[in-house]
């Protein structure tokens, strides 16, 4: 799961039905998941989604479509300054 696709080729959209299935495009590369959150790296920045009983049933990664389902509970984007601060972008994450 290191390369899904070219992030200039794709563009990058989310889509949230009823809080209960996530599809999001322009996905580069899965960086993590578990039943609760979801770490995607996408052509405009890395992408957090938390929630419960979550799981991947869709992966194509010819075209970085990703589809993921269960309970959402919030989508978001990690800037690109919380990377490179001293903390890292795991720590922030598991706080």
């Amino acid at each position: 799961m290191d390369r899904i696709v070219d992030s200039t080729s794709v563009n990058h959209i989310v889509s949230i039905n009823e809080r209960k299935s996530i599809v999001i495009t322009g996905v580069k590369k899965i960086e993590s998941f578990d039943n609760e959150e979801f770490l995607l790296n996408t052509n405009l920045g890395i992408m957090l989604i938390k929630g419960a009983g979550l799981e991947m049933i869709k992966l194509d990664t010819l075209e970085g479509n990703v589809s993921i389902k269960g309970r959402i509970n919030s989508v978001g984007y990690l800037d690109n300054n919380e990377k490179g601060k001293d903390s890292g972008i795991f720590n922030k994450l598991f706080k």
